[in-house]
């Protein structure tokens, strides 16, 4: 099956290093990577940002006084998929490091969840339901050129 018709907003915030990952994250690759793991047509704005950004949005929106990796704002499921993501780049790259992959992998496989999330996909609910998401999430990977996130 063809990958879903995607629109796409890409977009970088202002921090230390920002131009070396909008190098990495040109808007057809990440467009492709995100289309893959849809369903159905979408609209999804990504917005890659510092540390500071980060921690504030994660704090305001889900409590949590840190930056995470990937945030997902999804606001409709059908007929057309409407969302949010926001990377935090500093953490990708760390984490990135961390685990000895490379950046772009890294990002590959956040905006592959975070799109996932985007349709109602959930790690969080219960094991099976992880076990279910981290499945397809190595699948479309393996479909992207990318070896096992996990």
């Amino acid at each position: 099956m063809p990958p879903a018709e995607l629109q796409l907003d890409l977009q970088f915030g202002e921090f230390a290093g920002s131009a070396a990952h909008r190098s990495l994250l040109p808007p057809a690759k990440v467009k492709r990577w995100m289309a893959m793991a849809l369903r159905s047509p979408a609209e999804i704005a990504v917005r890659i940002v510092g540390e500071a950004e980060g921690r504030a949005l994660n704090r305001q929106y889900r409590g949590k006084d840190y930056a995470t990796n990937v945030l997902t704002f999804d606001y409709t499921r059908e007929p057309v998929v409407s969302a949010d993501l926001v990377l935090c780049a500093p953490v990708v790259e760390r984490e990135a490091r961390e685990q000895d992959k490379p950046l772009v992998a890294h990002y590959a496989h956040l905006l592959v969840h975070g799109t996932l999330h985007a349709q109602g996909y959930d790690h969080e609910t219960s094991e099976r339901d992880a076990m279910e998401m981290e499945a397809l999430e190595v699948l479309l990977m393996g479909a992207l050129g990318f070896p096992n996130p996990y």
